[in-house]
This record gives C-alpha cells, sequence and structure tokens, in this order.
C-alpha cells in the first residue's frame, strides 16, 4: 500500500494538451477547500491532506481485514477483479461501445460526469471521434472525472461549437445564493445546424441532493434572454433553438430546502415555458436509478444490506432533457439500462453489461409549428 501511495507513478493523459504526466497518487489528493465548506477552519483545511491518506489506509485495512473475516482471498479477489475490470477498466471501452452502437446515429449527446480519459479515448475513436464534436468545458476539472461534456454529429453541426457560453449562466444566478456547482458541473454551448438554425445546448451534472438544479435552469434561461447579472452589452440569445440535457438529481419525494422533488422541479421547469421528455408533469415513479451501496465503500451513510436496496436504495427519476415548448414537441421518448436500448424495471444498475448508475435517455423531437 505504501508502494502503491507514495512511490509508483501513474501515468495521467492531460485532455487539454494530450501530454502524459506522471504522478506518484499521494499528489493526486486535492485539500477540502474552506471556500467550498464555509465551516471548516484554516487549520482543517490544512490537515485535510494528511488526514485524507492517514484516512486512505486505515479504511483499506479495514476491508482486507473483512474480506479475508467473510471470505478468502481466493474468492473475493477474484470476484473483486471481474468487478473492476468491467466498471473501471473497461467502463470507458464500454461506455464507447454503446454510444457507437446504439445510439451512434444521434445528432446530439450530453454526458455527465465524465473523466478526462474517457474525452480523450472518444476524441481518438475511430467512430465517434470521426463522427462527433467532441465538446467539454475550458474550466475542465481533469482530477475530479466529474465533467459535462457534449457530443455535436459533425454531419449535422459541421463546425462543432460556435462559443462556449457557461460564464453567461453562472453569472446570472441570483445574487446573494450560493449554488452548489462545481467546475466541470456544466457546459453551454451555441451551435449551428446545418441548415442554419442556432442552437443553445447544455449539458449539467446536478449536486446530490438536486438543490443546484432550478438556481441553474434559471440562470440558463436568463443568460439565453440576455439577462446576465451587471452585464448589459451580453448577446440575445432567445432566437436560439434550446436542448438541455441533465442529471437533474431530482428525487420521488422531494424534502424541503434537503433534496429536490422532481414534481416541484416538473412545475417549475414549466414556468419557464419549458417541456420535457417526460412532459410537464413528470412521473415521480419513472425512474432513472436503481443502484444501491454495500457496505464496502466510504459512505456508509448510504449502504444497506441487499435485501433493503428497494427501500434504501436510489430509486429515482433523475434525468431530463429540456427545451422550450414553443420550439419542439416530443415524438418518442425510452431509456435504456442494457445498453441495447431498453429499460428492464427493478433491475438494480450499474451491472457488468452496463457501466452507468444512471439510465441512457433518448428522445426523438420535432419541431414545431411555430418554428416552421
Amino acid at each position: 500500500w505504501q508502494k502503491f501511495m507514495f512511490e509508483d507513478a501513474l501515468s495521467i493523459r492531460d485532455p487539454k494538451t494530450s501530454s502524459i504526466k506522471h504522478d506518484i497518487p499521494f499528489q493526486m489528493l486535492k485539500p477540502i477547500p474552506q471556500s467550498k465548506y464555509p465551516s471548516i477552519t484554516d487549520e482543517e483545511e490544512r490537515l485535510s491532506l494528511p488526514l485524507q491518506t492517514l484516512c486512505c489506509a486505515i479504511f483499506d485495512a479495514i476491508l482486507v481485514h473483512m474480506m479475508n473475516t467473510a471470505s478468502s482471498p481466493s474468492v473475493w479477489q477474484k470476484l473483486k477483479g471481474d468487478i473492476v475490470n468491467s466498471l473501471n477498466k473497461q467502463k470507458i471501452p464500454n461506455t464507447l461501445k454503446i454510444l457507437e452502437t446504439t445510439y451512434g446515429t444521434s445528432d446530439i449527446i450530453t454526458l455527465q460526469e465524465v473523466s478526462s480519459s474517457f474525452i480523450q479515448q472518444a476524441k481518438d475513436s475511430a467512430i465517434l471521434g470521426a463522427r462527433y464534436h467532441v465538446i467539454y468545458p475550458a474550466d475542465i476539472d481533469p482530477a475530479r472525472d466529474q465533467n459535462s461534456v457534449i457530443l455535436l454529429k459533425k454531419s449535422i453541426f459541421p463546425d462543432g461549437s460556435q462559443e462556449e457560453v457557461t460564464d453567461l449562466a453562472t453569472r446570472s444566478f441570483d445574487k446573494g445564493i450560493s449554488v452548489p456547482v462545481a467546475k466541470g458541473d456544466l457546459l453551454a454551448i451555441t451551435a449551428i445546424s446545418n441548415e442554419g438554425v442556432p442552437f443553445v445546448i447544455c449539458s449539467f451534472h446536478g449536486d446530490t441532493n438536486g438543490l443546484a438544479t432550478i438556481p441553474v435552469v434559471d440562470a440558463v434561461m436568463k443568460a439565453i434572454k440576455g439577462s446576465v447579472n451587471d452585464s448589459p452589452d451580453t448577446p440575445d440569445l432567445s432566437k436560439h433553438r434550446l436542448i438541455f440535457g441533465l442529471d437533474a438529481n431530482t428525487y420521488e419525494t422531494g424534502v424541503p430546502n434537503k433534496k429536490q422533488g422532481v414534481t416541484e422541479f416538473g412545475e417549475h421547469y414549466s414556468t419557464l415555458g419549458l417541456n420535457s421528455c417526460w412532459g410537464s408533469i413528470p412521473n415521480p415513479k419513472n425512474y432513472t436509478t436503481f443502484n444501491a451501496r454495500t457496505y464496502l465503500q466510504p459512505q456508509l451513510n448510504k449502504a444497506c444490506k441487499s435485501t433493503d436496496k428497494r427501500a434504501y436504495g436510489d430509486i429515482n427519476p433523475k434525468d431530463f432533457i429540456l427545451f422550450r415548448r414553443d420550439d419542439f414537441i416530443v415524438s418518442k421518448t425510452w431509456k435504456d439500462n442494457t445498453g441495447d436500448g431498453t429499460y428492464t424495471e427493478n433491475m438494480a444498475f450499474p451491472t457488468l453489461d452496463f457501466p452507468s448508475d444512471h439510465g441512457i435517455l433518448a428522445t426523438i423531437l420535432t419541431t414545431t409549428k411555430k418554428r416552421l
């Protein structure tokens, strides 16, 4: 463990320059910043790095002891190897395969919680790289691996992204309100189709409790209207058509100021003139996540027994594709937790075949008569 943590360097590709850098794992740890967690002190921020290292050592030792007590290394290490191979080592190739085969004809693909390694492999892919512009945030966070990305089909958007306008949205947050949005969570761009139609296309990954979702949607709409705080000369994007794919992290049952309810989210986006792939009133039981955590991971507050995964797992309607109701109507929407375009209800995922803990959403939109 000490050799891995403090001696062996890992080869990491920089997504902006494509160069390879070599970091020892302890160098990749990040301090817990007081700017994001105001309740911690300067001293606690300073000590957060050595404390993380110590906690990692203690946690790993406990896990190994637990597994050796409950089983034997010849059994559990093989099982762990299968899981690691499918969900870690082969996660990017498996994800690329699904995108290339099942969704390789889509005009627009929005992705959330994307690693910098995925971005590079998508650009290098003989299929995706040739077929799509791979667009990522200017402020990409290569260490956090939770970046929002947009793929634009080259035959539909030959020039790719015209401009990144993420900062217009982030500068449109209501003053005095702290919105939990980190680097790379939001990507907003403009693009023009091969028919000369201008678009604003967004991809967003919400915080765990979904409390940033409504403020971000509000900010995007303000930016489109040119109502950016203290910026009277911002561009008017009101004639652009909006496509907004998001992991909203909404819940079947919300808790005011603690968890964003999906019904309340639907009511809110409807007041903005928006519709979704699920309609203006989303079904709270139309789940796009179904996963639960064992006790062999660090967030024990989210762990449960296998027999309790239905009661205590993350089974919620979290994912949306938003658009303005004056622009489009939904011809068809479907979800997928298998990778082959179908969704198996009451099945926990990710699986060894499907690498994501969120289902895939796909929708076919038709232009309204108002936009013809």
